[in-house]
């Protein structure tokens, strides 16, 4: 009863009630923020992340501008219905070199995190012409016009230039070979030695059907087939117990 009344005068004050609150408030900030500063990084490095290659850095772009985001996201809660249907739970270390992240706050479509190498190269193409054709149920329009958009190369050096600025390691190595890796990566009978040193687990193919030209088509299905691809999820499954 007594603390009742205590507290029947805190409500009363005005004065009393905003400086106990911000109190309150500065304790709890100082808890929270303080540890952080002793933090070299707070995202956990995971074996197998790397840069996006140049391909799959403008795919992700066109990826953006269409505005895939808005119906797709990129980011898998750890709840037991979504990892048996999408696979393993994101990591934030999955988006550390994303600027800016596509974790997405709306699925009219699937989840694509551990979209990569699920579906061909040849399947991804149909399904961005005519998505109806073979997925009957869907809504999503048709972007046959990236298979006859020629992608632009000429500015991808300093694409990468503009990530590094902001956190990305990209070496001065991949910068200088920017526009070559991107051709290379797209037609398999290109000498990728190069390539494959500097990205690994990179997928060179001749993504859009069309060896002729290197198109957005080739950009945008590069970077969907390399979607939860680098990191070896088998030690987190039997850590966790999913199988």
């Amino acid at each position: 009863m007594s603390f009742l009344m205590n507290h029947s005068k805190l409500e009363k004050n005005a004065t009393l009630l905003l400086i106990l609150s911000l109190l309150v408030v500065t304790v709890g900030g100082i808890v929270q923020i303080v540890p952080l500063f002793y933090l070299q990084n707070t995202i956990e490095k995971v074996e197998g992340m790397r840069p996006y290659t140049p391909l799959e850095l403008a795919g992700r772009d066109i990826y953006i501008r269409e505005g895939c985001y808005t119906c797709h996201s990129q980011m898998i809660r750890p709840f037991r219905d979504e990892v048996e249907r999408y696979g393993h739970y994101s990591l934030a270390a999955e988006s550390m070199y994303d600027h800016s992240f596509q974790w997405g706050s709306k699925r009219t479509g699937p989840d694509l995190a551990r979209v990569g190498q699920r579906y061909s190269n040849e399947w991804h193409v149909q399904h961005l012409v005519d998505p109806r054709s073979v997925v009957p149920e869907s809504v999503m329009p048709s972007y046959a016009f990236l298979r006859d958009t020629p992608l632009e190369t000429k500015g991808i050096a300093g694409h990468l230039v503009a990530n590094r600025r902001v956190g990305v390691p990209y070496s001065d190595d991949m910068i200088a070979n920017a526009a070559a890796d991107m051709r290379a990566q797209a037609n398999p009978d290109a000498d990728t030695k190069g390539l494959e040193g500097r990205y690994p687990k990179v997928k060179v193919s001749d993504f859009d059907g069309n060896k002729q030209a290197l198109t957005e088509m080739d950009a945008l299905v590069a970077y969907l087939q390399m979607l939860g691809t680098l990191v070896n999820f088998s030690t987190y499954d039997a850590a966790a117990g999913y199988r």
